[in-house]
């Protein structure tokens, strides 16, 4: 632990030393102001939308019935010639569910808390180099938070259950033009306003990146709850996980003018933790568990004003990896494959009109049909309207 602290340290005061050696403040800065306002109307085709019985997919964002709101999205930001932050704020139903991981917003007393989807200041050591401190979204996955930046209005499972957002420092490295390096230390996923239980991740990410698009490979790394303690018991449970690892690849591409295609492929594992067995705390004895899957997108645009997008997702769960999500069997695997396709009908330059339908089939039942009767698969049907600034 010493040692880790160690480099911590040193992480902290490697960005403060250049600091030290500009000869000259910055001359130069820009402050702006940016955002989305976005909502939906959605409903299921086969199943009920109404009371206890709604059906939606285990998935983020985009799962209410009816008439629905998204979320309102400000992001206040300050670019100086050296250093600047971010400060991105959200409002409504999409933003809280953003900021589920909150130790304060868990708790109940978050106040101010949960509408802070990201936080951060960053110093440009040089061309080359750029260290970020704060709370920041996630680099693994295809898909973001904001609806301005996803093609499809609903959202994969691969994104739904990666993470959402880091706190801590990570430093940026442009190797070439091509290629880039990111390094990080962090709380635990998504514990966005401090560290409840005492133990950090590592990230990493190696990038390489043309004109027509770029592919990303990303790892994670570490414990997500905390080692058990005698004298601290009742805070941490009767339990804790292993450490949780990820791998990640993204990729996306221009084959021409008008077609563009995506990837994204994921592996996530959690290793057998700790118990308290009445008397001690014991490691736990049994298999990882966990969830992998990989989507495939395609888009392809018609005119400046009209573009038509599928996804494609394949998504298992293996060994009770993940609860209420798909339909498990007796052992706890479940997998399914879901499609998804969607129009872009571009209003104006900064309004964009979303159809969109859904068809998710799982591989044991989890649904309800119209019938009430248990289903396998759930189609729906959305419009959204997504508005930028």
């Amino acid at each position: 632990m010493k040692r880790f602290y160690t480099i911590l340290t040193i992480l902290f005061l490697l960005p403060v030393t250049f600091i030290l050696a500009q000869e000259t403040e910055e001359t130069q800065s820009k402050f702006a102001l940016s955002g989305s306002v976005d909502a939906y109307f959605r409903s299921n085709l086969n199943a009920p939308n109404k009371g206890d019985a709604a059906q939606a997919p285990a998935t983020s964002f985009a799962n209410l019935s009816g008439f629905s709101l998204g979320m309102a999205n400000v992001i206040a930001t300050y670019e100086g010639e050296k250093v600047g932050f971010v400060a991105d704020l959200v409002f409504g139903p999409r933003g809280e569910d953003a900021v589920f991981g909150s130790p304060l917003y868990a708790g109940g007393m978050a106040g101010s808390s949960q509408i802070v989807n990201q936080l951060y200041m960053y110093y440009n050591v040089s061309d080359a180099v750029t260290f970020t401190l704060g709370n920041f979204n996630t680099y693994l996955g295809y898909e973001v938070i904001s609806p301005t930046g996803n093609f499809n209005y609903s959202t994969s499972y691969m994104f739904s259950y990666g993470p959402f957002s880091h706190t801590g420092l990570k430093a940026d490295f442009q190797l070439s033009d091509n290629w880039s390096l990111m390094a990080a230390i962090m709380n635990p996923t998504d514990m966005t306003e401090f560290n409840f239980y005492g133990s950090y991740t590592f990230g990493g990410q190696l990038g390489y990146s043309t004109d027509a698009g770029g592919t990303y490979l990303n790892v994670l790394y570490g414990d997500q709850d905390g080692k058990l303690d005698m004298n601290i018991l009742p805070s941490f449970g009767p339990s804790s996980m292993g450490n949780t690892f990820q791998i990640d690849l993204t990729a996306g591409y221009d084959v021409t003018e008008t077609l563009y295609l995506g990837l994204n492929t994921t592996y996530n594992t959690t290793a057998a933790g700790q118990m308290y067995s009445g008397t001690s705390i014991q490691d736990a004895t049994g298999d990882g568990y966990g969830f992998y899957g990989v989507a495939g997108y395609l888009q392809f645009a018609t005119s400046d004003k009209f573009s038509l997008g599928a996804r494609g997702e394949y998504f298992k769960v293996f060994n009770d990896g993940l609860d209420g999500v798909v339909g498990l069997n007796t052992v706890g695997d479940g997998r399914v494959v879901a499609g998804t396709l969607s129009g872009n009908i571009k209003i104006t330059d900064n309004f964009t009109i979303i159809p969109e339908t859904r068809l998710d089939m799982m591989s044991d039942n989890f649904f309800i049909n119209n019938d009430y009767q248990s289903s396998k698969n759930l189609a729906s049907f959305l419009v959204a309207g997504v508005f930028s600034f």
